[in-house]
C-alpha cells in the first residue's frame, strides 16, 4: 500500500486518555510527510533521469549500430576496391605483355625482312658487278681489237699515252 505525503498530513488518530502527546505526533507526522514528499520528488526525478538516460542509451545504441554498419560497408567497399584494383592491374599487365609480344614479333619480322632485303641487295650488287665486269672486259677487248686493227692498218705503232690507261681499267675491275 502506497502512502502519499498528503495522506500522512491528513491522518487522524483517536484520542485516548493515556495516549501520546498530540503536538509531538503531529510534528513527527509533518516531518515524516515532508520527508516522504521529498523522497517522492527525488524518486520522480530519478525516474525522469532514468527515462532520459535510457533514451540517450537507445540513441547511442542506434548510433553504434549505424557506425558498425558504416564501418562494415567501408570495409566491404575497401575490399572491393582493392580487388578491383588488383583485377585492373592484372588486366594492364596482360595488355602490356600482349603489346610487348606484338612489338617483339614485329621487330623479329622487320629484322627478317631487313635481312632478306640485305641479301637481295647483295645478290643484285654481285649481279651488277658481274655484269659490269663482263661489260668492261668486253669493252677492253673491243678497244684492244681496235688497237690491233689500227696498228695493222697503219703499219705503225703510235703511242696512245703512257700505257697506264690499260692498267687503271684492270685495277677498277679488280676493285669491283
Amino acid at each position: 500500500m502506497k502512502i502519499t505525503p498528503l495522506e500522512i498530513k491528513r491522518q487522524q488518530f483517536k484520542k485516548a486518555m493515556r495516549g501520546y502527546d498530540t503536538i509531538e505526533v503531529e510534528t513527527f507526522l509533518e516531518m515524516l510527510s515532508n520527508e516522504v514528499e521529498d523522497l517522492h520528488k527525488a524518486n520522480k526525478d530519478l525516474r525522469d533521469k532514468t527515462i532520459e538516460l535510457e533514451t540517450q542509451l537507445a540513441d547511442y545504441k542506434n548510433m553504434e549500430k549505424t557506425l558498425q554498419q558504416t564501418l562494415m560497408q567501408a570495409q566491404e567497399a575497401s575490399g572491393k576496391s582493392i580487388e578491383n584494383s588488383r583485377k585492373e592491374a592484372s588486366l594492364i599487365i596482360q595488355d602490356a605483355e600482349l603489346k610487348a609480344s606484338q612489338i617483339v614479333e614485329k621487330a623479329r619480322t622487320d629484322f627478317a625482312r631487313a635481312k632478306e632485303e640485305i641479301s637481295t641487295l647483295r645478290s643484285r650488287k654481285e649481279s651488277i658487278l658481274s655484269k659490269l665486269k663482263i661489260l668492261l672486259k668486253s669493252e677492253i677487248d673491243l678497244i684492244s681489237a681496235l688497237d690491233i686493227d689500227e696498228d695493222n692498218l697503219s703499219g705503225e705503232k703510235l703511242s696512245r699515252g703512257t700505257g697506264k690507261e690499260h692498267l687503271e681499267i684492270d685495277e677498277i675491275l679488280k676493285k669491283l
